[in-house]
């Protein structure tokens, strides 16, 4: 069985400030950038196919890991990977939309793997664009490390897990962890959630 281990990129500063950040091309942050530095990726996901949503804020992500660990292979970009669009509400929060929205948030909300922004995805629709891709993986019976985003990670978690997205999920995924899915004939399967990312030792001074 191949592995896929899923990695959400780097803060930003829409991150920050809880905004949806979507399609919408928001770098790293200063704070976020250090972060990554400091990150320590697990073995078997630094050797795997490396790959990474088209957005900004997944490639530099990215990048800032290669310099460190410098992987063999080429950076893979999959537009597949990208972010859930979240259409008219990009950049405002949830907290603002329930304001605006009062009761009728509350239902789209709902709606779970059909909740959808107005002119944006749902979950359900970033499932079935990452089913093909899932199949490829497959087929090539690889490990790859995905460098992606919020919106993706979960929707492939409640794929794998069977949760509608309606209410709590059986299991809380942080943001800055690597969670890893088994792939196999069978589909996608939950291996180990909430993989620590801890700082790596700072190296010695000469």
């Amino acid at each position: 069985m191949s592995a896929l281990f899923l990695l959400r990129h780097g803060p930003t500063e829409w991150t920050a400030a809880r905004r949806l950040q979507g399609r919408s091309n928001i770098p790293l942050s200063e704070a976020g950038r250090s972060m990554v530095e400091a990150w320590q990726v697990p073995e078997r996901a630094v050797h795997g196919e490396w790959i990474s949503s088209p957005l900004s804020r997944s490639t530099e992500t990215a990048e800032i890991l290669r310099r460190y660990y410098r992987p063999a292979g080429d950076l893979l970009i999959e537009p597949r990977l990208a972010e859930m669009s979240f259409g008219e509400w990009e950049g405002q929060t949830l907290s603002e939309l329930r304001s605006i929205h009062g009761r009728v948030m509350v239902e789209w909300e709902g709606r779970g793997l059909d909740f959808r922004a107005p002119g944006g995805e749902s979950p359900r629709d970033v499932q079935n664009r990452l089913r093909a891709w899932l199949e490829e993986l497959t087929a090539e019976n690889r490990d790859v490390l995905a460098i992606t985003h919020k919106g993706v990670i979960r929707a492939l978690y409640a794929l794998a897990s069977g949760w509608d997205m309606c209410g709590k999920p059986p299991h809380r995924l942080a943001d800055n962890a690597v969670h890893e899915f088994g792939l196999d004939r069978a589909g996608i399967r939950i291996g180990r959630l909430n993989i620590s990312l801890q700082a790596r030792p700072a190296e010695a001074s000469s």
